[in-house]
């Protein structure tokens, strides 16, 4: 189980909120966030309520300003808590929406689907088993998603039309 403590300032100021689970609005404990403390466990947060905006991953440690760390965004809106998983990995990328075009299957980290498969988009991707997140840019960087087991028919309809996801990682900390 994990627990992330959300502060609404910089250095662990001001009102606080204890969270243990998802939580899709955060705006009923705190008017704004912009530090936290990972007590246990991963988590991502978003920029928006309802896990919606850019999103950041975060693991057990200290963040005493957000914006300092490199998010890109101005405030914490909501938080998804990422379950402890041992098991296998896989996930299916397509390169086309309602997994179309050309198809490959991971079950490890893919530094650049370019490079490794050929393939110079993915717009749509189906995780059977573990938990991922996928990078704008080779090399896990840029922007990045959290994926958990479900299918993902069109990129562009939740939201991510002017991302390409380039590179896929395993989520395999201890959450």
């Amino acid at each position: 189980m994990g627990k992330v403590i959300f502060y609404e300032e910089r250095n662990f100021q001001g009102r606080s909120y204890d969270c243990m689970s998802d939580c899709a609005d955060m705006s009923s404990y705190l008017s704004r966030c912009y530090s936290c403390r990972v007590e246990s466990g991963c988590f991502v947060v978003y920029e928006r309520t309802n896990y919606m905006g850019n999103q950041w991953f975060i693991r057990r440690g200290e963040y005493p300003d957000m914006q300092r760390m490199g998010m890109v965004f101005d405030s914490i809106r909501s938080c998804r808590m990422i379950p402890h998983y041992r098991g296998h990995y896989r996930m299916k990328i397509y390169e086309r929406e309602n997994f179309g075009g050309q198809m490959n299957e991971l079950m490890e980290d893919c530094e650049s689907i370019v490079d490794r498969y050929r393939m110079s988009d993915c717009q749509s991707c189906n995780v059977s088993d573990g938990h991922w997140l996928m990078y704008e840019q080779p090399h896990y960087r840029g922007r990045m998603c959290y994926f958990r087991p479900g299918e993902y028919r069109s990129f562009r309809e939740m939201g991510y039309s002017n991302m390409r996801f380039m590179s896929m990682r395993r989520i395999m900390d201890i959450c």
